[in-house]
């Protein structure tokens, strides 16, 4: 599972180096691709997999499932670690969730999320404000 929240720079290639921690479960292999909030998704390729199953059984003939269908996949692409456990985000990628020099890799268990880290502390705050009232509206789901 990913857990946790790191600070790292892009360096002026486009490579980011995942934590070590998230190495392992990783592998070899990312598969990176746009996420929800302006941010990157970052997956192993077992996630990923089942991830594709899903999205590829949605209905067709629904405009939604067709568009969220396009985000989550037609932009995902397999990122390879390094030696040094960077990866490279392709320029449509980096310019899709803004990121810049610094960036936040947070994880969330079955997912990275790598987002721009201004885009990161603006999201942060107004959530952490917002936090009684999410939870109340979790708790009619059951949460």
């Amino acid at each position: 599972m990913f857990l946790g929240e790191y600070k790292h720079n892009l360096d002026a290639k486009g490579r980011i180096a995942m934590p070590a921690k998230f190495r392992n479960k990783l592998g070899g292999t990312a598969i990176v691709t746009r996420g929800l909030d302006r941010c990157l998704f970052v997956f192993t390729a077992a996630d990923w997999e089942a991830l594709a199953q899903k999205l590829i059984a949605l209905p067709l003939a629904q405009a939604n499932s067709r568009a969220f269908t396009r985000l989550m996949l037609a932009g995902a692409t397999e990122a390879e670690l390094d030696g040094q456990g960077r990866i490279l985000l392709p320029d449509h990628l980096r310019q899709y969730a803004g990121l810049k020099k610094e960036a936040i890799v947070a994880g969330l268990y079955n997912r990275v999320e790598i987002w721009d880290a201004a885009g990161w502390s603006v999201y942060k705050k107004k959530t952490e404000s917002a936090s009684d009232e999410i939870a109340e509206k979790l708790s009619e789901l059951g949460i």
